[in-house]
């Protein structure tokens, strides 16, 4: 059960209350995060803009959902990783295979996209102050100045959400069941 509550479109503050339809009607039900994030109507704002902001980098939704499956695994966030896999697998076509690697942080067995991966992992341990070496190894993998700073857009947004799910212990939407994962330790 949330340790914050589950705001519904009648129930939420009126601020909240827009993106709560937009994204009941996205999603075809209302994630828990969602809304979660509604009691802070801000925040719920912020995160649905970011996400909005994200979907137009030049990153393609393939490589932006391993930015946000290897965050959320790293933070530990279950919910975000399950509502990461259900867009992984049905919208960016992703391979079920090389999903269960980013989930269980094993390198992947696409080159590109491990390297999406690798570069993830080190912004966030590093927080950001990546090494020559790691730079210069996602680089040499395809991506430009413009994509590293775009994996950072992606862990600013993987971060609020992954803490957010975190802080609230949102339950998972019987929708997203069938992508469950338990975190094998949490971060310190």
């Amino acid at each position: 059960m949330s340790r914050l509550p589950l705001q519904t479109v009648e129930s939420a503050p009126e601020a909240s209350r827009p993106f709560l339809q937009k994204s009941q009607a996205a999603n075809g039900f209302l994630p828990n995060l969602v809304a979660s994030l509604a009691n802070a109507p801000v925040a719920l704002e912020t995160y649905l803009t970011v996400g909005e902001i994200n979907s137009r980098s030049g990153l393609t939704l393939a490589e932006r959902e391993i930015v946000q499956i290897t965050a959320a695994a790293v933070h530990g966030c279950g919910f975000c990783v399950a509502g990461h896999t259900a867009v992984a697998l049905k919208k960016a076509q992703l391979p079920a295979a090389l999903v269960d690697e980013v989930r269980a942080q094993r390198p992947l067995s696409d080159a590109r996209l491990d390297a999406v991966a690798t570069f993830t992992r080190d912004v966030i341990a590093t927080r950001g102050a990546v090494s020559d070496e790691a730079l210069a190894a996602f680089k040499a993998a395809g991506y430009s100045d413009a994509g590293a700073l775009e994996v950072v857009l992606g862990v600013s947004l993987a971060t609020l959400c992954n803490f957010a799910n975190n802080l609230a212990r949102n339950e998972l939407n019987p929708q997203l069941e069938a992508y469950r994962w338990e975190p094998t330790a949490r971060a310190a």
